[in-house]
């Protein structure tokens, strides 16, 4: 229910991929975030243009626009060839709109889907990216990026308050600017029987101006994956704490896809800290079809209440949460489908879909 094209024009390539499927699966799961008439809303989809010579000297140039149901992002990257003994240097400018769930949202259905809490986030980002030389397991990358974030409604309009007069800033006026040096470390390790992961990233808000943000984040996913005879165990764990200066919108977030499943996005907590915990075992049942039954769980480690204007207690989250359930994964040359079946800890239960296109 979608559509890939590839275009090239002299040395540029363009990519073109719309997309109707995740309309369907998602008019299934979530409510509409605003109302909108326009056709283009049914559509997901994304346009990448990719340019390998820019100026004659390998510069790469790569553009791409991706629209989702209610969010959509740009972003604009410029590479310059260097040795490879030294970082490869990104020049990246990035603009993105999104509805803030996670935070602001407000639980629905015993928890097992987040409405809109009527904030949204545009944020516009410039930077450079540092990609260090790494080992065969080691790699690392620096950035340092100047960052404006602007909380609007769903009308579009700047807002300094949610819908319950709480700040949604962190300075209190209509944006937020930093500037985040950022430090990225990635280990991975893999042979025919099991993989190894880890990345820890470490943000830090440079003081430059009296009202910009000034605050220290680190989060770290590890995770291990062993095969024990036809199936396969893949275990994760998840964390992250920040201190300093802070926003709302910048809270860890647990529940959702990718975190708790059996809760909505945000559903569970959101606070300073938080860790997740995520296990799952896949059984082959013939060449193109998986099954598998995985356990999640998460907490905010009683850190919610820290959150300027304390948005989980007034959205009454649990602050913890535990779902488990079962899925199945078919795989073929035209596509990859995905479904999940999840019960969370008020018997709740909710169906996620998953399509791609091509298979990957």
């Amino acid at each position: 229910m979608g559509a890939q094209k590839s275009i090239h024009a002299g040395k540029a390539k363009i990519d073109v991929n719309v997309d109707f499927t995740h309309k369907l699966c998602a008019s299934m799961m979530v409510p509409s975030l605003r109302d909108t008439g326009s056709p283009l809303s049914l559509v997901i989809g994304s346009v990448c243009i990719k340019h390998p010579n820019l100026f004659g000297g390998s510069e790469k140039l790569d553009v791409s626009w991706d629209k989702g149901l209610y969010d959509s992002n740009i972003l604009v990257a410029y590479r310059r060839p260097r040795p490879q003994w030294l970082s490869q240097q990104c020049f990246v400018i990035q603009h993105s709109l999104s509805p803030e769930v996670a935070v602001h949202g407000t639980p629905l259905d015993n928890f097992s889907r987040s409405g809109s809490g009527g904030v949204n986030l545009s944020r516009f980002s410039v930077g450079l990216d540092l990609n260090e030389p790494g080992s065969s397991k080691w790699s690392n990358t620096t950035s340092i990026k100047f960052e404006h974030v602007r909380p609007v409604n769903d009308g579009g309009r700047s807002i300094t308050r949610d819908l319950e007069g709480f700040p949604v800033t962190c300075s209190g006026d209509a944006h937020d600017s930093m500037v985040v040096l950022k430090q990225e470390t990635r280990y991975a390790k893999a042979n025919d029987c099991s993989f190894s992961r880890f990345s820890m990233q470490v943000e830090q808000g440079i003081p430059v101006l009296s009202k910009w943000l000034i605050f220290n984040r680190f989060k770290f996913v590890a995770s291990k994956g062993v095969k024990l005879g036809p199936a396969f165990l893949l275990a994760s764990l998840t964390g992250g704490s920040i201190v300093g200066d802070m926003a709302p919108y910048q809270a860890f977030a647990v529940g959702g896809l990718g975190s708790v499943r059996g809760y909505g996005e945000g559903a569970v907590g959101s606070g300073r800290s938080c860790l997740v915990a995520n296990t799952e075992l896949t059984l082959p049942l013939c060449k193109m079809l998986e099954g598998s039954v995985f356990l999640d769980c998460g907490s905010d480690m009683g850190s919610g209440r820290h959150v300027p204007g304390n948005p989980a207690l007034r959205h009454g989250k649990p602050g913890s949460g535990v779902g488990f359930g079962y899925g199945l994964r078919f795989k073929s040359p035209f596509g990859h489908f995905q479904v999940d079946y999840a019960i969370n800890a008020f018997q709740q239960k909710t169906v996620y879909f998953g399509v791609t296109n091509h298979a990957s």
